[in-house]
């Protein structure tokens, strides 16, 4: 049976791994701004078209870096677009290249936005930087509004991430199979829509079932 809750980590753990996050970022920055890897933007087409935007949405994006998504995203017309990020010259890159974003410096799990004002939600190519899950999808949850739609993503794959665990200074967690996805985001009111794992591709898309307080909030 897959796992159905997220690993407990201490606070004191979370911060020390965002912290290190943030310095890695910070330094290498310059990397994640185009031109991309061969087959990419493509592939990065096909993920922002399942979260099928509608002129008019709300849109946040979760670990935004320089913001390779944002000009992809704007094609569909959305009323705002958030993007977050630890790495304040991540976010200082992206304002610089996109100023009509609106960029937050924050965990997605301390985001303060207003309850079920979001439509879609990308997490792209850091599901597994993302230390205090639990608190992550609590917090998305309480933000997105019922029937909008998370999409977790990479345009590399699964073995990508594989391939660089043993040279990143803090641990990266595997994008889940269908099955332990399903259980794990069920809890904060998800449900997957589509699920597409292929060698150089991985998107889930769940769809938001129904109002979700956060976790600490229903305990």
């Amino acid at each position: 049976m897959p796992a159905t809750t997220f690993q407990t980590v201490s606070e004191e753990e979370i911060q020390r791994i965002n912290r290190l996050q943030r310095k890695l970022f910070d330094e290498f920055y310059h990397l994640f701004e185009p031109p991309l890897p061969e087959g990419v933007p493509g592939r990065l087409e096909k993920i922002i078209s399942h979260g099928k935007i509608t002129e008019g949405d709300t849109v946040l994006d979760v670990g935004s870096g320089t913001g390779i998504l944002i000009p992809i995203i704007q094609k569909y017309k959305p009323t705002c677009i958030y993007a977050c990020d630890l790495s304040e010259d991540m976010l200082n890159q992206l304002r610089e290249n996109y100023p009509n974003v609106k960029t937050m410096l924050a965990d997605v799990r301390d985001l303060r936005l207003p309850d079920q004002c979001i439509d879609e939600v990308f997490i792209n190519a850091c599901y597994p930087n993302i230390v205090d899950k639990a608190g992550a999808f609590s917090n998305i949850s309480r933000m997105m509004k019922t029937k909008g739609r998370l999409v977790i993503s990479h345009p590399l794959g699964k073995a990508f991430i594989t391939s660089l665990k043993n040279s990143m200074p803090f641990a990266l967690d595997d994008f889940p199979e269908e099955p332990k996805a399903s259980a794990l985001l069920k809890p904060f009111g998800f449900e997957i829509e589509t699920f597409i794992d292929e060698p150089e591709l991985y998107i889930l898309v769940a769809l938001k079932r129904r109002f979700r307080k956060p976790v600490k909030e229903a305990e």
